[in-house]
């Protein structure tokens, strides 16, 4: 049987595309990863919206510092530069000195207030600034839990996006991505910014390729407990999880339509790794490519029109394209000998993966309309890259300084934030749809 290496556990891939697999790639990971994530910003973008956030009144008393929250978010989204208003005492019913401000290089300005209501809940509201026009642009209020503190100082910040930019913002949905800390697998749901994160399966053997839902309501993945891959879809409000492929062989790289009507994944039940489609309902899997080679990889486009996938048979890995019912494929990838991982952006107009350069694995972006390649990194171990659902950021995995973790780039690359853990294997990362 052909062995599939660019569908394997990427704890396993890295080396396995060096020819490195074995016990001891295990042993060398680190023994602890946690939930919990620092965001460092770094670059600078051409074109930012200087904006100031001041600190929220009540934030000192707040478990969680909404102002601090809200500012990090605009400055990862690319869009945005903050203006210092640390010393700003300020909340929702202040109106700012906005000349004073515009001095001081202000587009824009975000005050308001957290305050602990007697019932045990938080009262969050804030009000949004157009220093230039002298415009009062809205505000909002939400009475939330302790635990949805961080969600409503992420809507804040949507709101914020939205009103500025006039496109939806990203920062009230999801991220998924695994870690793996000792023997110890997890498969972890997130704020966009890696905060917040609850654990949705923890096990002794390799979870691979988190994929949401176009719905978000639930996870595809591949587990090896039972000692080869097979494919789960995960309900993310109950835990409740249901088997979509346990056939011969291995089954993996599972991807959802845009309909949430069917998955297709890699199944090797025939021999060689092909790429099949899975409907929802225990139906007989379709094949969907013919080859003697490795197939791995599919990635619907947003319309539905492709599916995009990695093969092996020009003599090296290049993506491919081809429709969803099957039939010959057209290659897409012609820039580098060695091409993997695609991602297509919600907005139809990029693709994102990951090339090897000189021996280092490095995240393309391709605007596919023109074909045009740009590298939008300067590591050398990039991994699966996924795209914010307005099509302005990518999540992917990393090493960096010696250290996994997850980043965040804009698609100019200018722009990154690193989402880092205290310590071991951080992978795999799938961004989630818009919140319904």
């Amino acid at each position: 049987m052909t062995r599939d290496i660019f569908s394997q556990t990427p704890f396993k891939r890295r080396a396995a595309l060096k020819g490195l697999v074995g016990a001891g790639f295990f042993a060398s990971c680190a023994s602890a990863a946690f939930a919990q994530f620092r965001v460092e910003v770094t670059g600078v973008g051409l074109t930012q919206l200087p904006i100031a956030v001041a600190p929220f009144r009540g934030d000192a008393q707040s478990p969680q510092k909404i102002g601090g929250i809200v500012k990090a978010d605009l400055e990862r989204s690319g869009m945005f530069r903050a203006v210092d208003a640390a010393s700003l005492v300020a909340d929702e019913n202040t109106r700012p000195d906005l000349a004073s401000w515009r001095q001081k290089g202000a587009d824009a300005m975000v005050t308001g207030s957290v305050s602990h209501l007697a019932d045990g809940r938080f009262d969050v509201r804030l009000r949004l600034w157009d220093i230039v026009r002298g415009q009062d642009l809205g505000g909002q209020s939400f009475t939330v839990t302790q635990a949805d503190l961080r969600l409503s100082a992420h809507r804040i910040s949507d709101f914020v996006y939205e009103k500025l930019t006039g496109e939806k913002g990203i920062f009230s949905t999801r991220i998924a991505y695994v870690t793996k800390a000792g023997p110890r697998y997890n498969l972890w749901v997130a704020d966009s910014d890696g905060e917040g994160a609850q654990s949705a399966l923890t096990s002794m053997e390799p979870i691979i390729s988190p994929s949401w839902s176009p719905n978000g309501a639930q996870l595809a993945y591949v587990s090896f407990e039972s000692r080869k891959p097979v494919i789960y879809s995960h309900d993310v409000a109950t835990g409740k999880r249901r088997l979509l492929a346990n056939f011969r062989g291995s089954n993996s790289a599972p991807a959802w339509s845009p309909d949430g009507k069917q998955l297709v994944a890699t199944l090797s039940r025939e021999g060689g790794s092909q790429i099949y489609a899975l409907g929802l309902n225990g139906s007989e899997p379709k094949r969907l490519t013919q080859s003697s080679s490795i197939d791995t990889e599919p990635a619907y486009s947003p319309d539905g029109k492709y599916i995009y996938f990695v093969s092996d048979r020009g003599g090296a890995p290049q993506i491919y394209r081809m429709s969803p019912a099957g039939g010959a494929p057209e290659r897409v990838t012609f820039t580098g000998s060695y091409n993997i991982s695609p991602a297509v952006s919600p907005d139809g107009r990029w693709l994102a993966y990951v090339s090897r350069v000189a021996g280092a694995f490095k995240l393309h972006l391709m605007e596919l309309a023109t074909g045009s390649v740009t590298p939008i990194t300067d590591t050398t171990a990039d991994e699966r890259p996924s795209f914010a659902p307005n099509s302005r950021l990518i999540v992917y995995a990393t090493q960096q300084q010696g250290k996994e973790a997850l980043m965040t780039t804009t698609l100019d690359g200018k722009i990154k934030a690193r989402l880092s853990g205290a310590g071991g294997d951080i992978r795999e990362p799938d961004w989630g749809p818009f919140q319904r």
